[in-house]
């Protein structure tokens, strides 16, 4: 994959609609992160890594790292593991609960260059 648009396009229907509505939202949310294709998936870099995201057969998967732990609560009914959230095209992350963790990422990656 070159770039984000092929990823997408390489996608299944369902699939690449709702990746393409999670790419829109995250450059709605972080226009000044950059866009690029890495571990073979789109990640969005914001002074660091910000979030990633990737389709699969049976899920879908965002990748906002280690913030993941601070939202456990409100994810419980989602398939997390340390920085990942599962998800499904019938069952995406909402979008208020969306737009909190890629804050927070963003104000985490902001912290560590202040210092």
């Amino acid at each position: 994959m070159q770039n984000v648009d092929d990823y997408l396009a390489n996608q299944p229907e369902k699939n690449r609609v709702a990746l393409s509505k999670l790419r829109e939202f995250i450059q709605k949310l972080a226009p000044e992160a950059s866009e690029v294709i890495s571990y073979g998936m789109p990640l969005y870099k914001f002074h660091g890594m910000l979030v990633g995201f990737a389709g699969y057969k049976n899920h879908l998967g965002f990748y906002p790292g280690g913030i993941v732990q601070e939202f456990l609560d409100e994810l419980k009914d989602f398939k997390t593991s340390k920085g990942t959230i599962q998800f499904t095209v019938d069952r995406p992350i909402p979008d208020k609960l969306l737009k909190r963790i890629i804050r927070a990422k963003m104000t985490q990656n902001l912290a560590k260059i202040v210092k």
